[in-house]
């Protein structure tokens, strides 16, 4: 039996495995902004002849960012509203000085200028915020421009930067859309087993099991909006366009599956609490469709539409239609689930909502 002792480690070490996972995740990212920041000091010193280009790297990194979504609208928002608030500082503390009031001033204006231009909160508050960094951390009125400059070539260079983006994010929307069905199939084969065994204490445990799923749901959720806005902010990467949009439609009815397959498992926990039978032909489908579901996972694995595994969830599914009815209502359940689950599948398969509904024969009454 484990301790308290032995659950915090497990717990700690897969902390440590998610955190090292996401920063795996974002080594991309983290590598452009660091090389942005670098080329933009390069341009600002080298080229110009700038001496502390302390704005370059800023506006690189800041415009840049961790996340692809709607990247190149971020960074041309960050961009001008940086060299927005750098240049109204810069003319406004050579005139006025520095001080509370101006301050003030200087951040009124800035913003208002920024709003008057019908930009975006991050146009908004990079201006505001750059403002005060001119105005307060580096007052040099003999800088005036320069730092505007600056602010230019940090954001054109992260510009520049934003339309290099890796293959990966475009490969994890299959991968993880694999990866859920692959789970789908294992949940059911269990199910399966356990519809034959009866025994409740591993089928609560297998529910438990099925209930920690809704996280593989939101990396599949996330891994599809990542691929939209790497395919949208590169130029690059247009001709994966289609495939990703495919991909995105795929999320939805995996949802459902996974959600009805824990639905399934859920009342085969409770025939097993209950003591009461199921039939063994629901176990023989169940199981049947975890092999087709296994096919699913592999088409989508190698990055195609799950067409080829069509006819295998059609036979699960023509197969519900012959069985006999449970005498419970957890039977019942359970052969609605499996229903479910089939109609799912074909909508993966790439059929239409009407067409997976009808291709189902009516359960035998």
């Amino acid at each position: 039996m484990d301790t308290p002792l032995d659950r915090m480690w497990t717990r700690s070490r897969m902390s440590v495995r998610g955190r090292v996972q996401r920063w795996r995740s974002k080594g991309f990212a983290v590598a452009q902004c660091a090389v942005a920041a670098g080329v933009a000091w390069w341009v600002a010193t080298e080229v110009l002849g700038h001496v502390s280009p302390f704005f370059a790297p800023i506006a690189a990194v800041v415009s840049l960012g961790t996340s692809y979504g709607q990247r190149l609208r971020r960074v041309v928002e960050v961009a001008f509203g940086v060299a927005i608030g750098v240049f109204i500082a810069d003319l406004l503390v050579r005139w006025i000085g520095t001080g509370a009031w101006q301050l003030a001033f200087i951040v009124a204006l800035a913003m208002s200028a920024a709003l008057l231009l019908d930009a975006g909160i991050l146009f908004v508050t990079q201006a505001a915020v750059q403002s005060i960094v001119v105005a307060t951390l580096v007052p040099d009125p003999d800088a005036a421009l320069t730092r505007w400059t600056d602010a230019l070539v940090g954001g054109a260079v992260a510009l520049v930067a934003a339309t290099v983006v890796p293959a990966a994010p475009l490969r994890r929307p299959r991968e993880q859309a694999a990866a859920v069905a692959r789970k789908t199939a294992e949940l059911l084969r269990a199910a399966s087993h356990m519809m034959v065994d009866g025994e409740p204490d591993p089928a609560l445990d297998l529910l438990a099991d099925a209930r920690a799923t809704d996280r593989m749901i939101r990396e599949l959720q996330a891994a599809a909006e990542e691929g939209v806005s790497v395919v949208a902010s590169s130029p690059f990467r247009v001709r994966h366009r289609e495939g990703i949009r495919r991909m995105v439609e795929l999320v939805d009815p995996l949802d459902r599956a996974l959600r009805s397959t824990r639905v399934l498992v859920r009342q085969t926990a409770v025939a097993a609490y209950r003591h009461r039978p199921v039939p063994s032909s629901y176990a023989d489908l169940t199981a049947d469709l975890a092999l087709a579901v296994e096919a699913v996972a592999d088409e989508l694995a190698q990055d195609r539409m799950a067409v080829e595994a069509r006819p295998a969830v059609l036979a699960v599914g023509d197969a519900t239609g012959l069985v006999e009815r449970a005498e419970s209502l957890s039977g019942d359940a359970i052969l609605a689930q499996l229903r479910s689950i089939v109609v799912d599948l074909l909508l993966v398969t790439g059929m239409g909502q009407l067409e997976a509904t009808d291709a189902l024969p009516p359960p035998q009454r």
